[in-house]
C-alpha cells in the first residue's frame, strides 16, 4: 500500500494532519489509469441482466447519501463513466484513515480521499462506488449512478462486475468495527447484488484483466461473492478486524434478500 499525507479537517476547525493508508487499487499507467483494465468481453448498459427480467431475490436500496453532498465543487478530471453487467460479486475495503472522527465531518474525509485519489493519483474519480461511516450512513462515491453496473477502481483486476464499498476508518487486529457500519455493508451488497440475483454467501468465477492482482490477466478466480480487497490483490485492507466479519456480513445480506 502506498501512503499519502492529507489532512482531516474536524467540526471544531482544528485540523488533524496524519498518514491515510488508501487501498492500493491503481488500475493501470499513473497517467492513464482506467486503459489498462478495460472489460474485453462486454461493455454493458449499466442495467444488470436481473433488473431487465427481475430479480427473484431483490432487497430494498438503503438510504444512499449522493455524491454532490461531499462534493462541494471539488472537481478533478474524470473520464465518461463506463458499466460492465452483471454486478456478480462485492470488494469490501477500508480506508486506512482515523476512527476517531465526528459522523458530522465524513463529507470532509471523503473529499479528501477524493483529492488523493483523483488529484493526487490522477485517476478519473474516486475509486470506491460506496463508502459507509462508522454510524452506519451509505454515500455515494463513484459517479455514474448508484443503481447501476458502474465500473470502479477499487480491485486491481476485478473491477468489473463487482462493486467497491469502503469503511470509513482503520480496521487492523483488534479494532472494534461498528454493528452500523457492518449493517449498511450488508444492506448495500444485498441490494446491489440482489439486482443480479447473487447469493452474497456464494462463490463465484470473476476473471482478471490486470496481472497486477493475485491472479495473472485472464485467470479464472473462485472468490467469495462477498471478498475482501486482500483476496484478489497483495494487500492488507480491509484490515484483519474487517475481514474477519466478512461472514456475518454475507449472512446479513443473504437475509435482507429473503434466502
Amino acid at each position: 500500500m502506498r501512503v499519502l499525507r492529507v489532512a482531516l479537517s474536524r467540526g471544531s476547525g482544528a485540523t488533524v494532519v496524519g498518514l491515510m493508508l488508501l487501498c492500493a487499487a491503481a488500475v493501470g499507467p499513473a497517467a492513464s489509469p482506467l486503459r489498462a483494465d478495460r472489460d474485453p468481453n462486454r461493455a454493458g448498459d449499466g442495467t444488470t441482466r436481473a433488473q431487465r427480467a427481475g430479480s427473484a431475490h431483490p432487497a430494498p436500496q438503503p438510504a444512499v447519501v449522493p455524491r454532490e453532498k461531499w462534493l462541494k465543487g471539488a472537481k478533478h478530471r474524470r473520464a465518461p463513466v463506463r458499466y460492465a453487467d452483471p454486478v456478480e460479486a462485492a470488494f469490501i475495503h477500508h480506508t486506512n484513515s482515523p476512527n476517531d472522527y465526528d459522523c458530522a465531518d465524513v463529507p470532509g474525509i471523503i473529499r479528501e480521499v477524493y483529492a488523493a485519489q483523483a488529484g493526487g493519483r490522477h485517476w478519473d474519480d474516486i475509486g470506491y462506488n460506496f463508502l459507509v461511516d462508522r454510524c452506519g450512513t451509505v454515500y455515494e462515491g463513484r459517479a455514474g449512478g448508484t443503481g447501476r453496473a458502474v465500473v470502479g477502481a477499487h480491485a486491481q483486476g476485478f473491477n468489473h462486475h463487482t462493486v467497491g464499498i469502503a469503511a470509513i476508518g482503520v480496521f487492523t487486529a483488534g479494532v472494534p468495527v461498528p454493528k452500523p457500519m457492518t449493517d449498511a455493508i450488508a444492506a448495500v451488497v444485498a441490494w446491489k447484488l440482489g439486482m443480479s440475483d447473487v447469493d452474497p454467501r456464494s462463490m463465484v468465477r470473476l476473471v482478471s484483466s490486470n496481472s497486477l492482482s493475485r491472479f495473472p490477466k485472464g485467470t479464472s478466480a473462485r472468490l467469495h461473492a462477498v471478498s475482501g480487497h486482500s483476496d484478489g490483490y497483495s494487500t492488507q485492507c480491509p484490515g484483519a478486524a474487517l475481514a474477519a466479519e466478512l461472514p456475518a456480513i454475507r449472512k446479513a445480506a443473504a437475509r435482507l434478500q429473503g434466502r
